[in-house]
């Protein structure tokens, strides 16, 4: 069945993404299913209605990305209700503008969305102890030099990107510490629990510290309040999609295949439900 959403960046990625990570999505558009000012009754009863039953239709998945774009446009050029939003990839360039990132109309969204991940991961290690700053190292397969200063971020970046799935990593501890901060629970893991089983940064001192760091940044504006936790968490389910393993033997598999190319385990395509995280 064709596509109903138009934006590129975000066609194959919604279609394709797990129904845990919609409702997360939802719920940063609802409000928790309270609604909003700038949605309309009947969007937002659709939206709570599929999280409910734990089911998006293609419809239901297009009006997501609708609504997104939407806040987007709000967030940017204040535009009255009605408006078509605007391209995911600018509204992601806004936010990382909104964070204080230099960003280049080159860039793609993946570049973009990184940028932004880091910029959070980045603001948190700050306000790290130097305990929690060991952690962090250790998780990525590091040594801490305490007094390091601004260099000891420079070294965990490098880490980050030595690291097997270091994005993927890096993007799920810091989206998980947003949700934690804005809808009271972690998120929910799927397909993908072998890969992060045993990283400790979700529960532990650096998780709360990143729990803490989201309250940093100016979300003063309603439409921020949504932009900013939806243009994370669509980052992290890229990463998520990049970084799709078998839950059997850990090859990494395309989010198309239906069977592991290595051992022939079926790949589940969507897990409804899931236990979050703590």
């Amino acid at each position: 069945m064709k596509s109903l959403i138009t934006d590129p960046d975000l066609a194959d990625l919604i279609d394709n993404a797990e129904v845990a990570d919609l409702c997360t999505l939802t719920d940063y558009i609802t409000d928790k299913g309270k609604g909003r000012s700038a949605l309309s009754g009947e969007s937002c009863k659709t939206l709570v209605d599929a999280k409910e039953a734990s089911y998006f239709d293609p419809k239901s998945r297009a009006l997501l990305v609708e609504e997104i774009k939407r806040y987007g446009g709000h967030s940017i050029m204040n535009i009255l209700r009605g408006g078509e939003g605007v391209a995911f990839r600018e509204m992601a360039g806004d936010v990382a503008r909104h964070m204080g990132i230099k960003t280049s109309k080159d860039q793609d969204c993946v570049t973009v969305e990184m940028l932004i991940i880091m910029k959070m991961f980045e603001q948190s290690f700050k306000e790290m102890s130097e305990e929690q700053r060991e952690e962090a190292f250790k998780e990525f397969g590091g040594t801490y030099t305490r007094g390091t200063g601004p260099a000891a971020f420079a070294a965990l970046q490098i880490l980050i990107r030595q690291a097997g799935f270091g994005a993927y990593k890096v993007a799920l501890i810091v989206v998980n510490a947003v949700a934690k901060a804005m809808l009271g629970r972690g998120l929910a893991l799927a397909g993908n629990a072998v890969l992060v089983r045993g990283l400790s940064l979700f529960s532990g001192p650096v998780g709360w510290a990143l729990t803490a760091g989201w309250a940093l940044y100016d979300l003063g504006s309603p439409a921020y309040r949504v932009t900013v936790p939806c243009v994370l968490h669509i980052a992290y389910m890229r990463q998520k999609e990049a970084a799709r393993m078998c839950p059997k033997c850990g090859t990494q598999v395309r989010p198309t295949d239906k069977f592991c190319a290595s051992c022939g385990t079926v790949i589940s395509p969507q897990i409804p439900q899931d236990k979050p995280l703590n």
